[in-house]
């Protein structure tokens, strides 16, 4: 991946490729992986599925709220990051509630993905009835105010930015990515926008829907979100079994390991995390998992 600021290493499906070539022509494709150096933004210990899985992880975390009245172009929030600093700066994310909701509706997603070494800001928006394309602007917005003016400001890694959001706020998450294609990564949540292609996108795209998602069925949603992605950027489809619209209201193990994970892998280029979404989830919690991984 590469952004105006800084050189990303190799992507997953070409880093892959790389290492087949290099078997076909009898190098062993394990050297290529260990010659390659490790990520400069790697952060915490190796991980594994019990770190993802816990309810926090390994990095303590704070919080503070930011008022409305501090701001401009969304409605506040409430920022959490990690308390240390000894391993340098963080890469960070804006999050947005979905139609009619607020932050609090999805704040364990706060604290959950800053213990794993990421600054968060989950916003307020403007008004309630805030339509996607407002949402997708309110999260730059907020990442511009975490990056530039926020107190948190030196702890953050600016080039390496993400998104995400439920329903309307997922919606929002695609628009973000769509006009700022320098971010690292989005995360659309059971995502509701009438427009349903997005052929235009380049950011590595996580979508998280709900089998039996009634307000925004994956059907006319995710699904084609995510097919309309191009196959050439890094995307991953995770269908919830049985899961409604509002799978994010409330602690969800698979959203939040699978969110942790496609955060660490591109954000922080922390290719420890492949294992966790190549080949990716399975159990009776998921009905559909989606790749662009190569083939075996």
């Amino acid at each position: 991946m590469s952004s105006p600021t800084t050189t990303r290493p190799r992507s997953v499906v070409a880093r892959f490729a790389l290492a087949a070539v290099l078997a076909a022509g009898g190098v062993v494709a394990g050297s290529a992986g260990a010659a390659q150096a490790a990520s400069p933004y790697e952060r915490g210990p190796a991980p594994t599925t019990a770190i993802l899985e816990a309810s926090r992880g390994p990095f303590a975390t704070a919080s503070q709220s930011v008022s409305s009245l501090s701001v401009t172009g969304f409605g506040g929030g409430v920022i959490y990051y990690p308390t240390s600093t000894s391993e340098g700066t963080f890469g960070a994310i804006a999050i947005s509630p979905g139609y009619t909701a607020s932050w609090s509706s999805i704040s364990w997603l706060g604290p959950r993905i800053a213990s794993h070494g990421f600054v968060v800001i989950g916003i307020e928006t403007n008004t309630r009835l805030d339509q996607p394309d407002s949402r997708g602007r309110q999260l730059l917005a907020a990442l511009d105010y975490l990056t530039e003016r926020s107190s948190v400001r030196t702890r953050i890694d600016s080039s390496r930015l993400a998104v995400a959001g439920h329903s309307m706020g997922g919606g929002g998450s695609l628009e973000a990515a769509s006009s700022r294609p320098s971010l690292q990564a989005a995360v659309p949540l059971a995502p509701w926008n009438l427009d349903k292609s997005w052929s235009e996108l380049r950011v590595p795209t996580l979508i998280i829907g709900g089998e039996s998602d009634s307000v925004a069925p994956v059907a006319t949603h995710s699904v084609p979100f995510y097919n309309s992605i191009p196959a050439s950027a890094e995307k991953a489809y995770l269908e919830l079994n049985g899961a409604s619209h509002f799978f994010p209201q409330t602690t969800n193990t698979p959203t939040a390991r699978q969110m942790v994970a496609w955060l660490k892998r591109f954000v922080d280029d922390d290719t420890r995390y492949e294992q966790f979404l190549c080949p990716g989830p399975s159990g009776s919690a998921i009905q559909e998992y989606r790749n662009t991984c190569p083939s075996a």
